[in-house]
């Protein structure tokens, strides 16, 4: 018979696959037992592989030997086979909740914090009662779920004014949509419940993503709109979306208007998602020509004086505890307008002026930057291709120029708007400039306040700025009567431009520039900080040698008198042996120095970044501490466990600083 011999192969292979089943089995357990678990996980596969039906009997030693195995390849750092073993695992069991969290976890302690978020979303729909995934997902989402979006869903205003736009434009006849940037999708759900035949959305955000898909589900139109996760440059027609669309919705704007890439994507999307724009005397009631909510921006500034903006963005101290900054170190906040840096960054920080601690001051009255037309592809394209313009605006009130403030009206459509001003109340901070190029500018009516503006690389920058007085400007034009007929400059432009490019004061040389975070500037400023620190050092070093303790109120740095550097050796606080202080603060910090001047003290300074490095040696230099006698701790680290144990082992730290509060006040 022509089955006759197939059935006893057929046996044979299965006595023979059962028999490899049960000597890898084997093999695994004795791997475990070893604590071999690389072996022991692949023979797991193997097992996995050949008897599926299996899967239930092993599921729980098997995810105990992934786990085990993954802490071991995550401490050799073999990243890319981590998250092979994690693949594999999940291709046998896709539905397993807590393989899905643990990978997650792995994710995020790599900082890849979007793709945990959908791991650990996963594993709460599989398994709603995993209190680990969900406490795991609510961790992350406060990483991933900024604090702006809950104020901008509170936003009443706000969210009624785009209602209103999308609804009208939906019923006048725009009726396929495409919300770029959907967030929690609630602009796609005022689309679809105005009426719109078709909605597409699009999120990069993983965890934005998965949370409007939940909040679409929970308004029960999932069904009617269609959910992309990816930038809305990456669409293509009709792979992603059938058709051109009629109508673009967004809110892609930030304090400085540019600074989420809306001119970008809108400049795409017109050339390759929207329907041509209406030509003008044509009525569009049939959705038949494309156009954008918002339609256009005008953009709006004002020279303020502002103590909080300055303490944060200028350092305005020469002597700190002691320590004297010397004149060719020039500190600058990353909101410095910079040009010849390669990296883009944003040139402005944010506020709510109507908010900021100890108030502002108006120095001049509100004046036009400029205007954006959302709707014409032309304008949008200048817009980056424009040189910069150059603004002079006459001040109206006397006090210190310390910013340009900015913010805009939002035109959604002919009829809507809305304003991010200090005078409204709105989820917009204001964008706002610090002017750090003339420290302590005293500035007066009769002066005139003059800057640049551009939106080159689709931010909105202002810099440039400089301070003309009154008598400089009738020097300026009788220079001009008499070289050259004034009338002969043809337009007010010309004589600006003049103006603006003449320097009332050439600053001085800066030989270093060290960029520090704006709490790291404020932190400088605060004396009262480093008198603190300098005095628990002293009670701290003075209590090791309590028999000179006596004699601490007599050293020259008890009464703040600058230091020569490091005391003699028959100081108080001096020793056959140096006092070894370590500060581990976080970023920044002139505490080693200070505590250089203490004593025959040895300080460490944890700083990580090349630049301030340099910045505290020419800081040490100028308070005359001998060379070296401050160290960087990281170069003499050689892996991250070494961290806190001193260069010779039986020697012990004096005092760690360790600054444990953060600018939030958290710990």
């Amino acid at each position: 018979m022509p089955n006759s011999r197939t059935r006893p192969i057929r046996g044979a292979e299965a006595a023979g696959r059962d028999e490899l089943v049960a000597r890898s089995l084997q093999s695994a357990e004795h791997c475990l037992g070893t604590q071999d678990f690389g072996t022991a996980y692949a023979h797991y596969l193997l097992v996995l592989s050949l008897a599926p039906e299996l899967k239930e009997e092993v599921k729980e030693t098997f995810q105990y030997t992934l786990f085990r195995w993954a802490e071991e390849l995550d401490a050799l750092s073999r990243i890319q086979d981590l998250f092979g073993c994690y693949e594999q695992a999940l291709e046998l069991f896709p539905d397993d909740e807590v393989i899905c969290n643990s990978m997650g976890e792995h994710l995020f302690r790599m900082g890849f914090r979007d793709e945990a978020a959908g791991y650990f979303h996963k594993a709460v729909k599989l398994n709603p009662d995993f209190n680990d995934a969900k406490e795991n997902f609510y961790r992350v989402a406060n990483w991933l779920v900024e604090r702006w979006h809950f104020i901008m869903l509170n936003d009443t205003k706000r969210n009624t004014i785009y209602n209103a736009a999308i609804q009208k434009a939906v019923c006048s006849g725009s009726q396929s949509v495409l919300d770029i940037g959907a967030g929690t999708g609630i602009l796609s759900m005022f689309a679809k419940k105005a009426g719109a035949r078709s909605v597409y959305a699009c999120e990069l955000s993983k965890t934005m993503y998965e949370l409007a898909c939940d909040v679409v589900a929970a308004n029960k139109m999932e069904a009617g709109i269609k959910l992309l996760h990816m930038k809305s440059l990456d669409i293509e027609i009709p792979k992603h979306i059938p058709e051109r669309v009629s109508l673009v919705v967004t809110e892609t704007v930030d304090a400085g208007l540019f600074g989420e890439g809306i001119v970008e994507s809108l400049i795409h999307a017109w050339e390759h998602l929207l329907l041509q724009p209406k030509a003008k005397g044509k009525n569009d009631n049939c959705g038949k020509y494309g156009k954008v909510i918002p339609a256009s921006a005008v953009v709006f500034g004002m020279a303020v004086e502002c103590a909080e903006i300055r303490r944060h963005h200028r350092v305005g101290v020469k002597n700190i505890a002691g320590i004297h900054l010397p004149t060719n170190v020039k500190f600058q906040s990353p909101a410095y307008p910079s040009v010849d840096t390669e990296e883009t960054v944003e040139p402005y920080t944010t506020e709510k002026m109507s908010r900021v601690p100890g108030g502002y001051k108006a120095l001049t009255e509100c004046f036009e930057i400029m205007t954006v037309d959302f709707n014409s592809l032309q304008e949008l394209k200048s817009l980056t291709a424009k040189t910069p313009d150059k603004i002079v605006i006459p001040v109206s009130n006397e006090g210190m120029l310390d910013a340009i403030v900015v913010w805009f009206v939002l035109q959604l459509d002919d009829e809507h708007s809305l304003s991010t001003s200090p005078s409204e109340e709105t989820c917009w901070e204001q964008a706002v400039y610090p002017v750090l190029d003339l420290a302590d500018c005293w500035i007066k009516p009769g002066d005139h306040v003059m800057m640049e503006v551009s939106c080159q690389d689709c931010y909105l920058r202002i810099q440039n700025i400089k301070v003309l007085g009154l008598e400089q400007e009738m020097d300026v034009a009788q220079s001009f009567t008499r070289n050259k007929d004034l009338a002969s400059l043809g337009n007010e432009a010309e004589l600006c431009s003049a103006l603006a490019n003449l320097q009332t004061s050439k600053p001085d040389a800066i030989e270093q520039i060290c960029v520090l975070e704006s709490t790291e500037i404020a932190l400088l400023n605060n004396i009262p900080y480093h008198e603190g620190f300098k005095m628990a050092m002293k009670k701290v070093l003075s209590s090791l040698t309590p028999e000179k303790a006596s004699q601490a109120m007599d050293t020259p740095c008890q009464n703040n008198e600058m230091s020569s550097g490091p005391a003699p050796n028959n100081s108080v606080l001096s020793s056959s042996e140096p006092f070894y202080v370590l500060d581990v603060s976080e970023g920044f910090s002139i505490l080693p120095i200070i505590a250089g001047t203490l004593g025959k003290v040895k300080p460490y300074s944890s700083v990580e970044k090349d630049s301030h490095r340099i910045i505290l040696d020419l800081i040490s230099e100028a308070n005359h501490f001998p060379k070296e006698t401050l160290e960087f701790w990281l170069r003499h680290v050689e892996d991250e466990s070494a961290v806190l144990q001193r260069p010779k082992s039986d020697k012990l730290w004096s005092i760690i600083i360790l600054d444990v509060i953060e600018p939030s006040g958290l710990i």
